[in-house]
């Protein structure tokens, strides 16, 4: 049976050419990376050398990139600590209903601290303007989190045009870039981007390592308390292996970018293309055009999304029905809730991710058997006919 991986947005696999610069730091360089004799300063050269890797893919300066342990500590930190930090100008903070939980989560654990959060309402393609943020900002706002693109749907935002005009008004802008980071451009300073969270995980890198970009002159308090790594903003010994393997991961992503990109949408069209034609009365979700190049997200009506995956994964196909760190909830997903699916629309979802490793004779077998079996589950399903 072939086997064809397409929950990429969940996690991508490690690049071999990752793992080979990894494992120098996973064996002979052991030291730990604070400590000042020559083992130590070893380790210390590796972490530096990624902390340039990552700098230099987002044109921003070493200095301004910390290492985390996950996008999700990134987000915690950006929002946490502009709360923190700049309390005394107000305590208001915008952002969108379509937000990855790390956010959402954390914006609600806010508000019971008496923080107002507007969250603002997307379209049917998943997307928030620049206008609507310009409407929103009052003069206790302090931050606007939007994301690059969606996790679910793929719909990238206009992060230049909300950058900007946070910029004219004096507001922090935070980006979770945790999907866009090595799949399109990004350039924080063009961008007008104050603070963006990044995972390995998601560009074929190691799991269990993220950063987050933070603009000079943002001075934000220590998340991790206990030591003065990563310039005293999130103490704890460096996982140095995870570091090395993120900055080789976003160099190795970036380096061919457009014609990845290329690449990547050709197939994604393709298999949007194709599943259109083969199986009647589907919905793609998320924006046509402005969409991440590895992103395909369809509702198939009348029969549950669970099922297609249980039936996907017999025939050796993974994918998945929205966030991974929402699988195990039956509850729709929030995100399509806000593009306006009904639930039961938004309950016969499927996401298919592309990656690196994705081939065209993957999106052949893909097309061979989703649309036998939507025809098999429709065939059991009360709701159907035909």
């Amino acid at each position: 049976m072939r086997k064809v991986y397409l929950d990429n947005a969940a996690t991508t696999a490690l690049s071999p050419k990752v793992l080979e610069k990894m494992m120098p730091y996973l064996t002979g360089i052991y030291g730990n990376a604070s400590s000042p004799h020559s083992f130590g300063q070893e380790a210390r050269r590796g972490v530096e050398n990624a902390r340039s890797q990552v700098a230099k893919v987002l044109n921003a300066l070493s200095e301004e990139i910390i290492f985390t342990g996950c996008g999700t500590e990134s987000d915690n930190t950006a929002l946490i600590g502009v709360v923190e930090r700049y309390a005394k100008k107000g305590n208001h903070i915008i952002t969108t209903n379509i937000e990855h939980h790390a956010i959402l989560h954390t914006c609600e654990a806010l508000e019971k601290k008496g923080v107002e959060v507007t969250y603002l309402p997307v379209d049917e393609n998943g997307m928030v303007t620049a206008e609507q943020v310009a409407e929103a900002i009052t003069d206790k706002t302090i931050l606007v989190s939007i994301m690059f693109a969606n996790n679910e749907v793929g719909t990238i935002m206009p992060i230049a045009e909300i950058g900007k005009i946070c910029r004219e008004r004096g507001v922090i802008f935070h980006t979770d870039a945790v999907q866009a980071v090595g799949h399109v451009p990004i350039d924080v300073k063009e961008m007008n981007i104050d603070l963006l969270s990044l995972s390995a995980h998601k560009f074929h890198g190691p799991k269990g390592v993220g950063a987050l970009y933070m603009r000079k002159g943002i001075r934000l308090p220590a998340y991790i308390m206990g030591g003065a790594q990563e310039r005293k903003r999130r103490a704890g010994t460096e996982n140095v292996a995870g570091i090395v393997g993120l900055g080789a991961a976003v160099e190795l992503a970036c380096e061919n970018l457009e014609e990845s990109a290329a690449r990547m949408t050709a197939l994604r069209n393709k298999l949007i293309d194709g599943l259109k034609e083969r199986i009647p009365e589907i919905k793609l979700n998320g924006h046509p055009t402005m969409r991440l190049p590895n992103n395909v997200n369809y509702s198939i009506r009348y029969i549950e999304g669970e099922s297609i995956l249980l039936m996907l994964d017999m025939h050796g196909i993974a994918a998945s029905s929205g966030s991974a760190c929402t699988s195990g909830s039956l509850d729709p997903s929030h995100v399509l809730l806000a593009l306006g699916l009904s639930h039961e629309i938004a309950h016969g979802s499927v996401r298919l991710t592309l990656g690196d490793d994705t081939t065209e004779e993957d999106i052949d077998y893909v097309l061979e058997v989703l649309p036998k079996i939507a025809e098999r589950l429709r065939a059991m399903s009360p709701l159907y006919h035909g």
